[in-house]
């Protein structure tokens, strides 16, 4: 507790740190204040009821920080520049170029691909807020709109995706940590409350035990994102002695740190997107009057409403993005190039081709320990909401992996600040 007080001190002391700290807090209040801000035409005993009745929609609010559920006029939240991040990342897989100048290009190769993923979210985000406001139109949600109220709702809910994106990469640039993340966090956690005011309104002595269990899982779950979070499997590396002059240089050693989970949370958020398009397309497709495209919008309905098979693809889609993001993100072949230009190798393993393969296989028997870490955490509170009816369950496990993994970033960032300054 006394390392925590000393740590506040430090970041306290420090104008700069204090002042990116402060500019994360301020952003994230003027993000609040926008996600109460409802869109005009509103029937609220609608609306409560419209998500009482549709968990999926919870699930997406997560991304939306809760402006899902007020209809505010940040409704879609960060949700397309996810979704057209996802869309260039899985891109870089067919387009070679594309994949260059993301992971070689340094700095302003990604400068480009976040200016491409820019571009992208503001058609993303006018598909998505049309398909929305006909949902919600049909259901009753929002009253009848004429042609040019249509538009221009359209037009608020777009301006309020990007206006959003905009907050997040300036949180990035001037605060601490992932802006993203960030504004998924408090979202997240400014539902608590509602969440904690469910469980408490419908408990009754005999769910007592499953309550019990569910605190206990809570904390198993944590104890283990901690843990994984923080495993890494070293792999040593030697520096070859050079001498210039009278001088010898090199002949140390050190360790190329893999973390068990490099991919982080997002297997879990690209997994919950791709999960939610479909749901959100058969939902706005049920209305139509045609029966094929009826049929077929209920028949996948039903097919996601099965908990056990939802819970299956929701597993092997974060099981299947954990490998990818890793692969996007950590390319052994530069590292095995970078380690060939420094001087340096792995003891036991010649240089060039040999050390990529080697740094392969350790990365793949990580990365598989940690897709099915990921996994389980994710299927987990499904699983345990499948067999106890309580809807609040599934939502809130899928968040505290989010809360839990994007907090112990922020920590580290911050730590990592303080340490450069205290040095």
């Amino acid at each position: 507790m006394g390392d925590f007080w000393n740590k506040v001190k430090h970041v306290w002391a420090d104008s700069n740190l204090r002042n990116r700290v402060l500019f994360v807090i301020g952003a994230l209040v003027v993000f609040r204040f926008l996600a109460n801000i409802p869109i005009p035409s509103i029937d609220p005993l609608q609306l409560q009821q419209f998500f009482s009745n549709n968990q999926f929609f919870g699930f997406l609010d997560i991304f939306a920080g809760g402006g899902l559920s007020n209809l505010s006029i940040i409704m879609l939240g960060v949700g397309p520049y996810i979704t057209a991040t996802i869309i260039l990342q899985l891109l870089t897989l067919i387009f070679p170029k594309l994949k260059e100048m993301y992971q070689e290009e340094g700095p302003a190769g990604r400068m480009k691909f976040t200016q491409y993923g820019r571009l992208l979210t503001l058609p993303l985000a006018a598909m998505q807020g049309f398909g929305f406001l006909t949902l919600l139109q049909r259901q009753g949600v929002i009253g009848s709109l004429s042609n040019f109220e249509f538009l221009t709702n359209i037009i608020i809910i777009t301006a309020g995706s990007v206006l959003l994106m905009w907050i997040g990469e300036l949180m990035t640039e001037f605060g601490i940590s992932n802006g993203v993340s960030l504004i998924i966090f408090a979202g997240i956690v400014a539902s608590v409350p509602t969440a904690v005011n469910q469980l408490l309104f419908t408990f009754t002595l005999a769910d007592l035990p499953i309550y019990i269990g569910f605190i206990v899982a809570a904390i198993l779950i944590i104890w283990g994102i901690v843990v994984i979070t923080e495993a890494e499997r070293p792999i040593p590396i030697t520096y070859a002695k050079r001498v210039r002059g009278m001088k010898v240089y090199g002949g140390v050693s050190t360790y190329l740190p893999l973390r068990l989970n490099q991919a982080g949370v997002i297997p879990i958020i690209f997994a919950l997107s791709i999960l939610l398009f479909p749901q959100t397309v058969a939902a706005f497709l049920a209305n139509v009057n045609n029966a094929l495209i009826q049929k077929t919008a209920g028949f996948v309905t039903n097919v996601l409403n099965n908990a056990w098979l939802y819970a299956f693809m929701y597993f092997v889609l974060v099981f299947i993005f954990t490998y990818f993001y890793t692969a996007v993100t950590f390319d052994p072949e530069q590292v095995s190039e970078n380690l060939q230009k420094n001087g340096a190798f792995i003891p036991g393993v010649r240089p060039g081709a040999r050390t990529a393969e080697y740094i392969s296989k350790i990365l793949g028997r990580t990365t598989f320990v940690g897709a099915i870490f990921l996994g389980l955490v994710a299927v987990l509170p499904l699983a345990i909401q499948a067999a106890t009816g309580i809807t609040a369950i599934a939502i809130g496990g899928t968040s505290l992996l989010i809360v839990i993994s994007v907090a112990l970033d922020f920590v580290k960032k911050v730590d990592a600040q303080v340490s450069m300054r205290e040095y």
